[in-house]
């Protein structure tokens, strides 16, 4: 039989030293976290992110080592209803100016600054020290801004700004994800009862998945020194670390039963799951590190820092189903399937009803596969087809959750001063000796704009031109009406870029200018996105491609693996657009629908599907395998292979669902379209693919499935179908 595969050795040892494998592992994931909390995280910088045009813009001014401008909140004052008393408003700022210039971290208060069109009085409030940790230090300013507003109850006053929204959308989200990881245990461990029916087998997989995200937590914040960390990668950590981790450990503890239930001895029933379902999970595992890894191609400091995350928590999350899984499962034994849920356990041990009833399942994919194969293909592709008309913007102010009073404020503030509101950033550097006429022309920029709907009229005092310390570079932010995603946000921009910037600024001695802005940063995100995707499938699609066939040592194998999971991710976009590019689920799901996907979204969702989708398929197609191994004829084998697998796969279909769901429940535009993506893929191909595609088109292939050139087929054997002593049945299924 020959040298057994690596983690198979590996999960042998395990079991046989059990608390010598537990207590490594728990060194390993302290020493991880606690290694990683000692070093601290590097976050992105702006050249990290620099991106088109607008990254340009950022990195001039970084360059520029501006001096840190304190950080302003405001006191908005308005009319609840009707006009705006204005004798009643300048007595309310001037109780506010009172009031806030005795709070402690304020620096000072400004004068009074009416909107042009008599709506509102604002206050602005210069706070002392870091910029940076301003919204943990608002507090004090609400407190007294709503003491001028008990004192002058005709008047709306209201604490508004940079500081203050920050503050109440940390406040939200935090609460949000807060509420995710609430309900995402008693969820998970739910389902988990349901398919095990006892509560030490359910609460194992929670053990792993928590354990995991733990140690990739600290292990992506040392990553960090080498590639900078983004703020979404805990989430993501968190989120794809519970999804695999519960995976791996569903594969592996229920073919450990199995093989107990057969009459296997504790440490060969183990033995024997780690060189079935436990080659499965490393199949997998590198499936979905290489289709992380294609994220590093998109050249982009977000994606590397989300791949490096995702990558870490596969990567430990495999290394814990082959050492300290095999040992918790030897040394629990019998325990764990106790305590038992009785009428629960009951059901979960008729496996045989259960694949009845998935032979039931399968039976127009069995009996007329072409029908079925064509009828599934068509209606997913049908599916997919709105991903054609796709847009792509990044989330406005305007798309953030309405539910906090800072965000309402925020409304009326846009609406009585739209200088607060969308900006363009005008960047130049230029030679210290030009400083004079960069300005000058910056300020011919700014009166260009003046009379154009497209963009905002200018303050009394003229546009705002910051210069930095070595006089090279100068910075200049022209405000439009439009929100930051309208065509005619947009608009102006393009105007700006094409027509009044190059008109104003170009023909100044030595200098370079680049526009940024929020609305800049949409149109070069997405055109950075366009660009990178086929790029990054190429490398998926090439390279699972490569893992698969080699893995099963069939190029048709590959070959539909990869069809299939293409065919899962179109229907995944199709439906998002359905859902987000239009109105008609707004009160359903709880959103404003913005007219477009997140920017970043079809990226990363393409990547995440694509590794996660092969879990199933790979645990599928080898207990497929297995069964052609021993002689079983294809049909037979394919009903056998996902009748046999269907409470495995179904299960861990159902754990992704519902932590899905559940981000999709959070406040946030992006979360919602993330959580929604990855749910409905996994629904549709754990369901339409693995029962109604995959066993169609397998079965129509035959033997036609174990095709390989001459030099990947496994020695001394002709065919992958042919019949094989009873004895090699585990060196067929185990590693190449």
């Amino acid at each position: 039989m020959g040298k057994r595969p690596v983690t198979v050795r590996m999960a042998r040892w395990s079991a046989e030293h059990p608390w010598r494998a537990i207590a490594l592992w728990m060194v390993f994931v302290a020493v991880c976290f606690v290694g990683g909390n000692m070093a601290g995280t590097h976050e992105a910088t702006a050249q990290d992110d620099a991106i088109g045009e607008s990254g340009r813009a950022y990195v001039m001014i970084e360059e520029g080592q501006f001096a840190d401008e304190p950080a302003v909140d405001n006191v908005l004052i308005t009319a609840p209803t009707g006009r705006l008393d204005v004798k009643a408003a300048e007595a309310a700022a001037k109780d506010a100016a009172t009031k806030l210039g005795t709070v402690t971290g304020v620096e000072k208060v400004g004068d009074p600054i009416p909107s042009r069109d008599g709506t509102a009085l604002l206050v602005p409030i210069t706070m002392t020290g870091d910029p940076d940790t301003a919204p943990d230090r608002v507090e004090p300013l609400r407190a007294a801004t709503a003491e001028v507003q008990k004192a002058h109850p005709d008047l709306r006053v209201e604490e508004v700004g940079g500081p203050s929204i920050e503050k109440a959308l940390n406040d939200t989200l935090g609460k949000d994800f807060q509420k995710a990881e609430i309900l995402s245990l008693p969820v998970t461990l739910a389902i988990l009862i349901l398919a095990f029916g006892a509560l030490i087998a359910a609460g194992v997989p929670v053990l792993l998945a928590l354990s995991s995200v733990v140690a990739a937590m600290g292990l992506s914040t040392l990553a960090s020194h080498l590639v900078p960390m983004g703020d979404a990668t805990g989430s993501v950590i968190l989120l794809i670390g519970m999804a695999v981790g519960i995976d791996y450990s569903l594969f592996y503890v229920k073919r450990e039963r199995e093989e107990r239930a057969k009459g296997r001895g504790h440490v060969d029933a183990v033995e024997i799951a780690a060189e079935t379902s436990g080659h499965a999970v490393v199949v997998s595992g590198t499936a979905v590190i290489i289709a992380m890894a294609g994220l590093f191609l998109a050249r982009d400091s977000t994606f590397s820092s989300l791949a490096t995350g995702s990558i870490l928590v596969v990567a430990v999350a495999v290394i814990g189903s082959l050492t300290v899984l095999p040992a918790l499962l030897a040394k629990l034994g019998r325990w764990v399937d106790r305590p038992r849920v009785p009428l629960i356990w009951r059901l979960t041990k008729n496996t045989n009803g259960e694949g009845r009833v998935w032979r039931k399942i399968l039976n127009p994919a069995l009996k007329k596969p072409a029908i079925t194969l064509v009828v599934s293909v068509l209606a997913l592709l049908a599916l997919a087809a709105p991903a054609i008309g796709m847009k792509l913007k990044f989330p406005g102010t305007e798309d953030l959750p309405r539910t906090t009073p800072a965000m309402q404020a925020y409304d009326r503030l846009a609406a009585a001063y739209p200088s607060n509101g969308t900006t363009h950033v005008v960047a130049v550097q230029a030679p210290a000796a030009e400083a004079a006429t960069v300005k000058a022309a910056l300020t011919k920029l700014a009166g260009s704009t003046q009379g154009d709907p497209l963009f905002a009229q200018l303050e009394a005092t003229g546009p705002k031109i910051d210069v930095s310390a070595d006089r090279t570079v100068s910075v200049m932010e022209l405000a439009t009406p439009f929100s930051s995603r309208s065509e005619k946000g947009a608009d102006s921009l393009h105007e700006l870029r094409q027509k009044l910037a190059p008109a104003a600024l170009s023909g100044i001695p030595g200098a370079k200018y680049a526009v940024a802005g929020d609305v800049a940063e949409n149109e070069d995100y997405a055109k950075h996105i366009w660009q990178t995707l086929p790029i990054v499938a190429g490398f998926v699609l090439a390279l699972t491609f490569l893992v698969m066939a080699w893995t099963f040592r069939s190029v048709v194998v590959a070959a539909t693996s990869i069809l299939l999971n293409l065919l899962s991710a179109g229907a995944a976009y199709g439906l998002l657009v359905v859902v987000f590019q239009n109105h008609w689920a707004e009160g359903l799901l709880g959103f404003t629908s913005m007219g477009a996907i997140v920017t970043w979204l079809p990226l990363f969702l393409f990547v995440v599907l694509f590794g996660l989708s092969m879990d199933y398929h790979v645990f599928v197609v080898s207990r497929i395998r297995e069964a052609v191994g021993r002689g079983v004829p294809t049909r037979e084998a394919v009903a056998e292979g996902i009748a046999g697998s269907a409470g495995t796969v179904s299960s861990a279909a159902i754990v992704m669902v519902a932590v899905f769901s559940i981000f999709a429940t959070l406040s946030t535009i992006d979360m919602k379209q993330l959580g929604i993506g990855l749910a409905a893929a996994i629904l549709l191909d754990a369901t339409i693919i693995r029962a109604v595609v995959l066993p169609s088109l397998m079965t129509l292939l035959g033997p036609a499935n174990w095709w390989a050139p001459r030099f990947m087929r496994p020695r001394g054997r002709h065919a992958a179908t042919a019949a094989v002593p009873e004895e090699r049945e585990r060196e067929l299924v185990g590693a190449p």
